[in-house]
C-alpha cells in the first residue's frame, strides 16, 4: 500500500486529506506541525521508522513550529526520503515572486492553493507530480567515486620549508597579585 504524508495545522482539511487517502487506498503518515514532521524526518534517517517510507508530502506553508518550507527543505536534506515528491498547499495568495521562494525554499514539485481541487481531479495531479519525481529520480546519476590514480600519478606531498629564522619563545613573567588594603584604624 502506497504511502503519503500530510504536514497541516487546520484540522478539516487534515480529516479531510487522510479520508480521501483511505478512500484511494493510501496510507497516511499525518503531523499538525512542522516540529513533529522534522522529528519523524530525523527517526527516519536514524532507522528508528519501519514500513513502507511516503512517496509524496502535502505541506500546509504556515505551521506552527517549523514552517512547510522548512520542512520540505529537510525532506530535501534526508538521506531516506531525499526523493519523495513535495507539494506546498496554502490558503494565502502569493506573488509570483513568493511562489518562486516557496518552491525553491522547500525544493518543492508543485505549489496548490486551498481550497483544493476536487477530490478526481487531486488524486490526477497528485499522481503527475509523483511520477515526474519518481522520473527525475531515476535520471540522476548515482553519486560517483572517484578512481584511484595510476601508482606512477600518485606524488608525495611536499614537506613543509624550515624557517630560515629561529623562532624564540616569548616568557611574560606572572604578575604578582594586589597587595591588600591597609587599615588605619585603631
Amino acid at each position: 500500500m502506497p504511502s503519503w504524508m500530510v504536514v497541516e495545522d487546520e484540522p478539516d482539511i487534515y480529516d479531510v486529506l487522510l479520508a480521501m487517502f483511505e478512500i484511494w487506498g493510501i496510507e497516511g503518515v499525518a503531523f499538525v506541525d512542522g516540529a513533529e514532521a522534522v522529528s519523524w524526518i530525523e527517526d527516519v534517517d536514524k532507522g528508528i521508522v519501519a514500513g513502507e517510507l511516503p512517496e509524496l508530502a502535502i505541506l500546509d506553508i504556515r505551521l506552527p513550529e517549523v514552517t512547510g518550507p522548512e520542512v520540505g527543505a529537510r525532506l530535501r536534506k534526508s538521506t531516506r526520503l531525499g526523493q519523495i515528491a513535495i507539494v506546498m498547499i496554502t490558503a494565502y495568495r502569493l506573488t509570483p515572486e513568493e511562489e518562486e521562494q516557496v518552491k525553491a525554499r522547500a525544493q518543492a514539485d508543485a505549489l496548490m492553493y486551498k481550497p483544493l481541487p476536487a477530490m478526481l481531479e487531486l488524486r490526477k495531479t497528485l499522481d503527475q507530480i509523483i511520477e515526474k519525481r519518481k522520473t527525475l529520480a531515476a535520471a540522476q546519476p548515482a553519486p560517483t567515486v572517484p578512481a584511484a590514480l595510476p601508482p606512477q600519478q600518485i606524488q608525495p606531498a611536499p614537506k613543509p620549508a624550515a624557517p630560515t629564522t629561529p623562532v624564540t619563545p616569548t616568557i611574560t613573567p606572572p604578575v604578582p597579585p594586589p597587595a591588600p588594603p591597609t587599615s588605619t584604624t585603631k
